[in-house]
């Protein structure tokens, strides 16, 4: 029986009260060390909840709800599945289904007996996909039917004799697990057959977006996975009444625990979509009564750009967080649709620092409290683009940056007293997690971990997102963020969507910017010429400019670049529209062979 969707109380004004040192002291003592929530592990916390609040919602689902009960029920099948697969503590299994109130029954039921689960993008298949499996070294596969195919053709570049399983009772070549499933008991487990994990073991592995090389496996111990949860719940004053959207997808850490974890510890429910959808967007918020939405930055854009919903302002949201979203879209989003909280944070997967905008300062992905300032010390460095790595003075240590400087942010792996704020728990290879830890920062033998991302930090102490390490090029001298010339582009009324990247040309150091952009029918080049002219300093303006009719994102909604910037303006690889930001005429021209044999010989003023 579907669960109830009643009306819940929506919360739409903001409480006085909740302000942004509220916000903290509440994640601040939900994960103190010793408090109660930080004893045990995550599905531990499911199981505490099922015995008190076991017929209260948790997951909803267009095709399948789960009660508490039903959840934690279910999860103890897999919990036991696992020792009918002869798997142990340490025991690594890959899982690659879609969106499901099943897909956390199945990581916290293998989760809560000490094995490992690697999130599998659902989106990779081929190379890309072997080698995720293989770097993980599973004892086994577990994926929905509607990916036993590109498994299946995947299966001669697997290590050898990896099972896969289905669990859906869509025909597969692949054993199904539905009717061991179903006859497997559902019952409580004994803590003397099925031992509770320890805080320091690993619980999942969850993968890099790969928008520049190869996915790195980051592992995610059951104590991160847990602070993960209960910190966000306390930063969004998260209650058993709230109900979180969700349609992020569920391999990913923002979409897979913090927007599912958040509010199940909390005694919440959520709502589980597959993907997003603009267009169905309002009426799901609306019809499941949410109060919450996890966002991308990109799910945001998309909204505003989206015609208008008669009930895209007759909702119970109360709050919307997430990461990513343009000061533009921030200010109509939160206008248009009337919602009453955002919150902006930075974090990544691996990353053992984060960062939260509390206060409502568009465009800021936060800052930190001056009564915190010693226990999160994050810190900016200046930056070499050229090198890849951060600048030393001559004294061999890195420099730190003024305000409105843009550095390399970087936080301490562990201070005087190894707080585990401080972890860097790295990735599945030793050489991948190496590269990450920065030494002699500012003093001899100190370790920091660099976040890869670049950052401004104001006088009044808020940071800001530029641009990640590798993207950021250097031309005619100046370093030039391809983050922030594609927002400044993307302004451009009949620009729909935009991605910048640098590109080598003869006889010039650095690179140039080239531009590919997805413009409306009423697109004017000589206007977007003059708007770039004026918009841009000269040497962050494109070069080129590449007309396509849409960007590839991954699963995440990252724009994938490696293709486009490997192609770059050659024309015998591509057949999109290139124009040339010409100096002599002041316009853009259309690049053609002979165009383009003038630049390679360096006949073109740059």
């Amino acid at each position: 029986m579907p669960l109830s969707r009643s009306k819940m109380a929506s919360g739409l004004p903001v409480k006085k009260s909740d302000t942004p040192l509220k916000a903290w002291v509440r994640a601040l003592e939900l994960t103190a060390p010793g408090s109660a929530g930080m004893a045990l592990p995550f599905p531990c916390h499911l199981e505490k909840l099922a015995a008190t609040i076991g017929n209260a919602p948790a997951l909803l689902a267009p095709r399948r709800d789960m009660s508490f009960g039903n959840l934690v029920a279910r999860a103890n099948q897999y919990a036991r599945l696992a020792h009918a697969l002869s798997l142990v503590a340490g025991d690594v299994v890959c899982l690659m289904a879609a969106n499901s109130p099943e897909y956390v029954a199945i990581w916290s039921g293998l989760t809560r007996v000490g094995v490992v689960v690697a999130l599998i993008n659902t989106n990779l298949s081929g190379d890309a996909l072997a080698h995720c499996v293989n770097i993980v070294k599973p004892r086994c596969l577990i994926l929905g039917a509607a990916f036993a195919k590109v498994v299946e053709d995947v299966k001669p570049l697997l290590m050898p004799s990896i099972p896969c399983f289905s669990y859906e009772e869509a025909g597969s070549a692949f054993p199904n697990l539905s009717a061991t499933l179903d006859e497997t008991s559902a019952a409580r487990l004994p803590a003397d057959e099925f031992p509770v994990p320890a805080l320091e073991h690993n619980a999942l592995y969850i993968y890099t977006s790969g928008t520049t090389g190869l996915p790195k496996a980051a592992i995610v111990s059951h104590y991160r996975l847990i602070r993960w949860c209960l910190w966000f719940a306390g930063m969004l004053d998260i209650k058993a009444s709230d109900r979180m959207y969700n349609c992020l997808p569920m391999y990913h850490s923002i979409g897979g625990v913090v927007a599912v974890g958040a509010a199940l510890a909390s005694g919440a429910s959520v709502f589980v979509r597959e993907g997003f959808s603009a267009s169905r967007f309002w009426d799901e918020v609306c019809d499941n009564n949410c109060t919450l939405f996890q966002y991308i930055g990109e799910l945001c854009r998309y909204l505003v750009n989206s015609p208008a919903n008669p009930r895209e302002k007759n909702h119970s949201l109360r709050l919307a967080c997430g990461n990513g979203m343009r000061r533009d879209v921030w200010e109509s989003f939160q206008e248009r649709f009337e919602i009453p909280r955002v919150i902006e944070f930075y974090a990544a997967t691996e990353a053992n620092f984060s960062l939260y905008n509390c206060e409502g300062e568009p465009g800021s992905i936060g800052r930190i409290p001056p009564f915190l300032a010693h226990r999160f010390p994050v810190a900016l460095v200046r930056f070499d683009p050229v090198s890849g790595q951060p600048m030393r003075g001559l004294d061999g240590l890195c420099q730190r940056c003024a305000p409105d400087e843009i550095g390399e942010a970087i936080a301490p792996i562990a201070n005087a007293e190894g707080e585990g704020a401080y972890r860097f728990e790295g990735y599945s290879d030793e050489k991948a997690t190496r590269s990450k830890v920065l030494r002699d920062v500012f003093a001899p033998g100190d370790a920091w971990f660099r976040s890869g991302d670049l950052m401004r930090r104001d006088k009044r102490g808020f940071f800001y997102f530029v641009d990640r390490v590798g993207d950021t090029f250097r031309w005619k001298g100046e370093n030039v963020s391809t983050a922030e010339v594609a927002e400044a582009i993307g302004t451009f009324p009949s620009v729909l969507d935009a991605v910048v990247y640098g590109v080598a040309v003869p006889g010039t150091e650095g690179r140039a910017g080239m531009a590919a952009i997805v413009v409306g029918p009423d697109f004017d080049l000589a206007k977007f010429h003059e708007f770039v002219a004026h918009r841009l300093p000269q040497y962050a303006r494109p070069l080129f400019v590449r007309l396509i009719n849409a960007i590839e994102v991954t699963g995440t909604f990252k724009a994938k670049k490696q293709d486009l910037a490997r192609e770059g303006y050659d024309l015998t690889l591509v057949t999109d529209p290139i124009y040339f930001n010409d100096r002599a005429s002041a316009r853009f021209l259309p690049l053609d062979s002979e165009l383009g044999r003038r630049l390679a010989g360096g006949h073109v003023s740059l």
